[in-house]
């Protein structure tokens, strides 16, 4: 925190990064925030990279507007209904038994996760340079999250934070 600042919330803080869009990692990050929210915590997640995929629309296809955006749009595709495990995905097999153990054991979705993230209070933050390196605009994602933001931004929420984690 800033010498000229002062903390009147008492509330302890969580800074997050989400750099992938691998179901794997992403899980985790949702279930941390939306835990670390319900307990009382401030929470900043910086969605950066392949992470920022998460917060795109599911029903948005190609995004971009050079061929290689496109193209990269058209091999990671955005979304938290189109993740894929980054380990024993085997051609979607791996991802499809985890979805149906995840809902047999009761396990929120990543979309139902997000939701909640929303609703307890998570600030959710688009990096901005990712946004122009894949050429995403506002419209391409979900509402609800806060404004785009670079890396110096989060740094100083990090630094502020209490706990602090890169997933």
């Amino acid at each position: 925190m800033s010498e000229n600042s002062e903390d009147f919330s008492g509330a302890k803080k969580m800074a997050m990064i989400c750099w992938s869009s691998d179901l794997d990692r992403v899980w985790p990050v949702l279930i941390l925030a939306t835990t670390a929210a319900a307990s009382g915590l401030e929470v900043d997640v910086f969605f950066t990279f392949w992470g920022l995929r998460v917060l795109q629309r599911n029903e948005v296809r190609t995004t971009g507007s050079n061929w290689m955006q496109k193209m990269e749009s058209m091999v990671d595709r955005g979304g938290t209904d189109h993740l894929k495990l980054g380990k024993i995905n085997f051609a979607g097999a791996g991802t499809k038994m985890i979805k149906m153990l995840a809902k047999e054991y009761k396990v929120a979705s990543p979309s139902e996760l997000l939701e909640m993230a929303m609703d307890l209070g998570v600030r959710l933050h688009p990096c901005q340079m990712t946004m122009e390196l894949y050429g995403l605009s506002k419209d391409d994602f979900i509402d609800g999250l806060q404004t785009p933001i670079g890396a110096a931004s989060f740094i100083d929420m990090a630094a502020e934070a209490d706990i602090s984690m890169f997933i």
